[in-house]
């Protein structure tokens, strides 16, 4: 029996703005400043306007590949998309999906970045931090955006 798995393309763009929206307020006036002090960059850094696009397509480019993926992940848990039980509230299949994605996919090479080139754990947890709410946010609005 094969999954019946439905993405709905405006919840998708919804993650993908809601992502670039946090990301803008995370690393800026929430933490940009310690963020800028870990990485090592100046405080006043502005990338130029060509770096700066090319920044922006990429990470619009890298929230949609996780919007898409985390919406068919979460689908997948769902027994009705298997034709096999009823589904438990909407919420919860964001939260799991989100966390779960979170601690196997994102959580591991951010602590290599830790182990082996050296990042401090104070920049492990602002970006870790970031991708936490980013999935989760993201999570919710698939799950409950059908």
């Amino acid at each position: 029996m094969q999954p019946d798995i439905h993405v709905n393309w405006l919840a998708v763009l919804a993650s993908v703005i809601s992502n670039q929206v946090l990301g803008f307020l995370w690393y800026g006036p929430i933490l940009g400043r310690p963020w800028l002090k870990e990485m090592g960059f100046p405080a006043d850094m502005k990338p130029a306007p060509k770096a700066a696009i090319r920044q922006m397509a990429l990470m619009i480019g890298g929230s949609f590949l996780t919007a898409y993926c985390l919406s068919y992940s979460l689908n997948v848990w769902r027994p009705s998309i298997w034709k096999i039980g009823t589904d438990q509230p909407d919420f919860q299949y964001g939260l799991m999906a989100g966390f779960f994605t979170w601690i196997g996919f994102y959580v591991p090479p951010m602590l290599g970045s830790v182990a082996f080139e050296k990042k401090s754990w104070k920049l492990f947890a602002i970006n870790a931090g970031y991708y936490l709410v980013a999935l989760q946010l993201m999570g919710q609005i698939l799950a409950n955006w059908r």
